[in-house]
């Protein structure tokens, strides 16, 4: 293709949405290596860091999601979407993209709405088995909706969803091969079982409980941990690092040498989490954040629990930890079928998958 292409990526709020926005941005840089890109976020969310960080411009809206409850934020809601859809009309009109591609959060809503109704081609990649408000209202004039989860139907017009699964870190296809170097890593001894906490970027404070009021016990079982706490929380947790076979780490950025390092994975059930999950093909307990718009953790967890492929522990329930942790770590037979399981659900491929679709657009 000889036209010029300015291509136009939003999402942010979580690093769920950030991290495959930057996954499609570039594989399409390897296909257009001479495009220009722009990202369009919410000013003081994390995007607005991390985007710059991975090489890109961005621009950030004053936007913010509604509340559950009533409060001041809900009240001056309705001036920050008016001055976002503005911001993002001149936005758009200055950078002229061919496209634009939605990941979620709360910029895309105003981004992709004025694309739509300037007559450019929009394309929505939803990594929930539940889609949020936004992408539902979106999705009436988006060109394309690539998901990661049957039955969307429910939410989108079925003849524009394409199944392509969740852009994931390409150095997790074959971590399978890095057990040894990760050991090395994370100086781990062989002949123990690693525990590997995951809560998010952020962290999770009920998790974090969790694994304090139980880490002595878990140790004694001959479980060495590799705990990621959050950057909110590592002050709060980093001493447990004095125990023996315990690892604090605010924050792991080599996770395909996480991922190798694992025999058994704690997590929260973040739509990326689990598509890299399913790659790394590991036993997993879920436990999903209840917080979170639509519940949509817990549905998550559910698509992949209901195939056999994954252990669902729910906040009110984590009185069951002892009982469900030891019925995984005493049965190599459950952890066999667990891990299976998970796999047959990867698609590994979903990154070339969105792109195939977004440069059909552009052809077209």
């Amino acid at each position: 293709m000889k036209q010029l292409v300015n291509i136009i990526l939003s999402g942010g709020g979580t690093g769920g949405h950030i991290y495959p926005a930057v996954s499609i941005a570039n594989e399409l840089k390897e296909k257009y290596p001479k495009a220009n890109f722009l990202f369009v976020g919410a000013k003081n969310r994390m995007e607005m860091e991390k985007i710059p960080q991975a090489g890109y411009e961005i621009k950030g809206l004053w936007i913010s999601g509604i509340q559950r409850k009533l409060s001041l934020q809900n009240l001056i809601f309705p001036f920050k979407l008016i001055n976002s859809l503005w911001n993002a009309y001149k936005i758009i009109k200055k950078f002229k993209p061919s496209i634009v591609i939605g990941t979620g959060g709360f910029a895309s809503g105003p981004t992709l709405y004025i694309a739509s109704v300037k007559g450019i081609k929009t394309i929505i990649q939803e990594q929930n088995s539940y889609p949020g408000i936004t992408n539902k209202l979106l999705s009436k004039k988006a060109d394309k909706i690539c998901v990661a989860y049957d039955g969307l139907d429910r939410f989108f017009p079925s003849k524009k969803i394409i199944k392509t699964g969740n852009p994931v870190r390409q150095d997790l296809i074959n971590v399978t091969g890095k057990r040894k170097e990760a050991q090395r890593y994370f100086n781990l001894k062989a002949n123990k079982i690693t525990l590997v906490v995951v809560g998010g970027s952020l962290g999770a404070r009920a998790v974090n409980n969790l694994i304090e009021k139980h880490i002595h016990w878990i140790v004694s079982n001959n479980v060495q941990v590799i705990w990621q706490t959050g950057k909110l929380y590592y002050e709060e947790f980093k001493k447990y690092d004095e125990l023996e076979n315990v690892q604090t780490h605010a924050f792991l950025n080599s996770m395909d040498l996480t991922y190798a390092s694992a025999d058994i994975l704690i997590s929260r059930a973040g739509a990326s989490s689990i598509s890299e999950l399913c790659i790394v093909g590991k036993p997993v307990i879920f436990i999903p954040s209840p917080n979170v718009a639509e519940d949509h953790q817990t549905k998550n967890a559910l698509a992949i629990v209901n195939n056999n492929a994954a252990l669902l522990l729910k906040e009110s329930e984590l009185d069951m930890f002892q009982k469900m942790f030891k019925g995984v770590l005493d049965d190599e037979k459950l952890q066999q079928t667990l891990s299976e399981n998970i796999k047959k659900l990867a698609l590994p491929n979903a990154t070339k998958d969105i792109v195939k679709e977004i440069e059909k657009l552009l052809i077209g």
